[in-house]
This record gives C-alpha cells, structure tokens and sequence, in this order.
C-alpha cells in the first residue's frame, strides 16, 4: 500500500493495485479504493476462468453463477449509490466541466449494465447446459465489461474522486457512506461481502480498514 499526503490534516489516502489515482484532500476514500479493488479482481479472475473451466463441469460453473450474483450485486449496489446521491450532489457543487465528468459517469454506468445482465445469462446457461457456444459467447462479453469498467474506474479515480475532494467535506462523505452505500444491505448479504471486499487487499490495508469505528 501506498500514500498521497499534502497536508497535515488530511488522511492517507491507499493506493491498490490497478488503482489509477489517489486523490489528497480531506475525504476518506479508502472504502471506494477497496470496492474499485475488488471489482477489477474479480472481472480478471472470471474473464480467465471462462476459458479454463470445462463446459462439461456443472459444478464449477454453478459456483462462478453463484459468484457472479454477488459481484453484480455489489457493483450495482455501489453504482446505484452513486447515480442516486452522490452525482447528484456533486453536480450542484462543481463547474461546467466537472458536470460533464459526472454526466460521463452515469453514461458510462449505463453502458456497463447491459453487459453484466448478459454476462450473468451466459454464467446461468454454463451452470446448467455444456454449452461451447455460450462459453465463447461469456468469454468475449467477460472481456468487454472488464475493459469498460477498467475503463470506467480510471476516470472515476482521475476525475470524479478529484471532484468529491474538492467540494465535499469528510462528514458529508460520512453521511452519504452510510445512508446511501450501506444502507439497505441485510445481514446475510454483510457476511457475504465483508471477506468478498478484502479478499487480495494488503495486510496493512486490511488492518487499517477492521480498525475503523
């Protein structure tokens, strides 16, 4: 791990792997990097497992159905936060060409959409059917989302974090992380994504978020 600091009151902002930039400045990111973490792990880890899994294992592809429903659900948990709340607020905030970022990235989040819905028919149809077809078919859209959302991210941590430092004070954040990115996950879905999120993470980043209030 990694950390930007340019001023005595501001927190160490990480730096993960295949993270783009880390932005200085009052609010905490570290959960954004963290789940910005876990989606590009897991788009790399599925688009390989496409191509390796025999189509004949129904076991194994039942397994990556199973895991793909919680990615999904996680990505569109944390995009639908931030189409609903965050941009919102921000766009009240910013100037004409920080608009025009925030614009991109709800367009952006609707070019991604479609891909995992068909990306999670392809997994359902391998879970269930020896399908070389479908498995061609998964491998390429696997391939396509992660290149738009790798692609997404970049510009969310180069610009759109770059925004939220500027005009968002760190209570405000406080408030949007928990009424808006937390609220609404039940237990069991907590228990499920907890050690989906700091799966790969460094151990000091583990330890410095499990030491947060």
């Amino acid at each position: 791990m990694s950390t930007t600091e340019t001023h005595p009151e501001w927190p160490h902002q990480i730096r993960l792997a295949g993270q783009t930039a880390a932005h200085p400045g009052p609010v905490d990111m570290s959960m954004m990097y963290v789940m910005h973490h876990a989606f590009r792990r897991d788009l790399t880890a599925f688009s390989a497992a496409a191509w390796v899994t025999p189509v004949s294992d129904r076991q194994a592809w039942a397994a990556l159905a199973e895991r793909w429903a919680l990615f999904s659900e996680a990505l569109h948990h944390h995009h639908s936060g931030e189409d609903r709340a965050l941009w919102p607020l921000l766009l009240e905030r910013t100037d004409d060409a920080g608009r025009a970022t925030l614009r991109a990235m709800e367009d952006e989040h609707t070019e991604i959409d479609p891909i995992l819905e068909a990306c999670a028919a392809g997994f359902e149809r391998l879970a269930n059917h020896a399908d070389e077809d479908a498995r061609a078919g998964l491998a390429v859209r696997l391939a396509s989302g992660r290149e738009r959302l790798a692609e997404h991210l970049r510009h969310e941590e180069t610009e759109a974090i770059a925004i939220i430092q500027r005009v968002l004070a760190p209570e405000e954040w406080a408030r949007l992380e928990e009424e808006e990115f937390k609220q609404g996950i039940r237990l069991s879905q907590l228990l499920a994504l907890v050690p989906w999120a700091v799966h790969e993470l460094p151990p000091a980043t583990r330890e410095l978020l499990f030491a947060q209030p």
